[in-house]
């Protein structure tokens, strides 16, 4: 599959709904919590195993994705948002059998393995593309492109909610509600599909050579031997780690908090609180991403990790006494979990230039694996242990948001340390690649 390229004319505003369609759709991975407490009931699983299929499908989004970015920059954002649809739709289609025959093992393989795939594929797939469309904006681009799967969950949490309370949360009505999200995902995706389109400079080698980007261009290859990739390998997953362990397992843990309080939460005002999460997502991926351009990827890097760093920290104090502050703590940290996500493809760019980027993009997510086996492992394996001593409510968390604190306190001195990148690890330019041969062919 050829990527379409753009006819004379074509706005490049058409471009972000098309990344949006598919965003929003895999961004449905974000309401995973909404799951896990029928799953739960309904077939006999803890709080660490119900975490196994999101778990699972960041494990395998950050593997395709890095496996994949090349793919994804050789074959254009069509063929990936194709992929992505397939791989996404069929992992709720077999999660939909695995539930209607009480097979988890099932559900996991589909929504963890097969949907991790469309996941991975799907979130880069329009990367690259964005920040060709807008070279003088890349942290806007990508932050635009990224909100939609930030904001996945604000549509799917209430929405699975009502389907589990209409279908039921019994094993059948979980399979339901898994077959309707694969085929509504799927024909929403399909949008993207078909609108999106690559810019016409983009669309061949010659016609790409003639516009070749400029300034320092790093290959994928060579970018992987740098300091400042590992450097910005553990500011991410620092980063995810510390978002991902409240938002995994976001509707028990605000329930858990107050169930001992005059006001407990209810389950429908849990689902509003994974929703209200979901926005502080989204919006932290548009509107911190857009304050970079501004102010700089390492200062705002800055931000994420040390104030979110004192947001754990209020929480870890006082959470359980004010229910207002709770939320905004966890808003904020919610916020810096989708900014990052959505700054660092410009980080990237700064460092490594636009020549792989999405490629070099695809393999930093393999720092999204390992948070999102770390952050849920970290949050839902303590609070099982403190539920097996006998201690309830914010109890059950106070441990793991220590570790948090230092996890972020880690991030902030590896974003210290990244630094330009040494020009020997820079592809030379043409007119570099001439004088070179030259220089060659008269030594000899």
């Amino acid at each position: 599959m050829s990527p379409p390229v753009a006819p004379p004319g074509w706005s490049r505003w058409l471009v972000p709904p098309a990344a949006l369609s598919v965003h929003l759709s895999i961004g449905q991975a974000y309401a995973w919590s909404v799951f896990k407490p029928p799953l739960e009931s309904a077939l006999g699983l803890s709080g660490t195993q119900s975490a196994l299929p999101f778990q699972l499908g960041i494990v395998m989004l950050g593997l395709s994705a890095a496996f994949g970015g090349t793919l994804v920059e050789r074959n254009g954002p069509r063929w990936a948002m194709t992929v992505a649809l397939i791989c996404f739709s069929s992992g709720f289609l077999l999660s939909a059998l695995g539930a209607s025959l009480e097979q988890y093992w099932l559900i996991v393989f589909g929504y963890g393995f097969v949907g991790g795939i469309g996941l991975g594929i799907g979130y880069i797939s329009p990367v690259s593309t964005l920040i060709k469309w807008f070279p003088d904006r890349p942290g806007m681009a990508t932050g635009i492109a990224i909100m939609g799967f930030g904001g996945g969950a604000l549509i799917a949490s209430p929405w699975s909610a009502q389907m589990l309370e209409s279908f039921g949360g019994d094993s059948s009505g979980i399979a339901l509600a898994f077959l309707v999200h694969g085929l509504s995902y799927a024909v929403f995706m399909l949008l993207g599909v078909l609108l999106v389109r690559v810019p016409r400079h983009a669309s061949g080698a010659r016609e790409t050579a003639r516009q070749a980007p400029t300034g320092p261009q790093v290959s994928a290859n060579q970018a992987v031997r740098t300091p400042q990739f590992w450097l910005l390998w553990v500011v991410l997953c620092m980063n995810v780690t510390a978002g991902i362990g409240i938002l995994e397992k976001a509707a028990p843990m605000i329930t858990d908090f107050f169930a001992d309080t005059s006001t407990p939460v209810s389950v429908t005002a849990a689902a509003g609180f994974v929703a209200l999460l979901s926005a502080a997502n989204m919006a932290g991926r548009i509107g911190w991403s857009s304050t970079s351009d501004l102010i700089g990827r390492k200062n705002i890097y800055r931000v994420y990790l040390g104030v979110g760093a004192l947001m754990y920290a209020l929480i870890a104090l006082f959470g359980d006494s004010s229910k207002p502050l709770f939320i905004l703590c966890a808003l904020v940290i919610l916020s810096f979990y989708g900014g990052g996500f959505a700054t660092v493809p410009a980080y990237l760019k700064d460092l490594f230039g636009t020549y792989q980027v999405g490629a070099i993009h695809g393999r930093l997510l393999t720092a999204w694996s390992t948070a999102g086996v770390l952050g849920p492992l970290i949050v839902n394996w303590i609070a099982d242990r403190q539920e097996e001593a006998g201690r309830h409510g914010a109890s059950l968390y106070g441990l793991s948001f220590v570790i948090m604190i230092g996890l972020l306190v880690v991030g902030f001195v590896a974003n210290e340390l990244v630094r330009p990148v040494d020009p020997r690890h820079h592809i030379p330019t043409p007119k570099e690649a001439t004088h070179g041969r030259r220089q060659q062919s008269e030594s000899a």
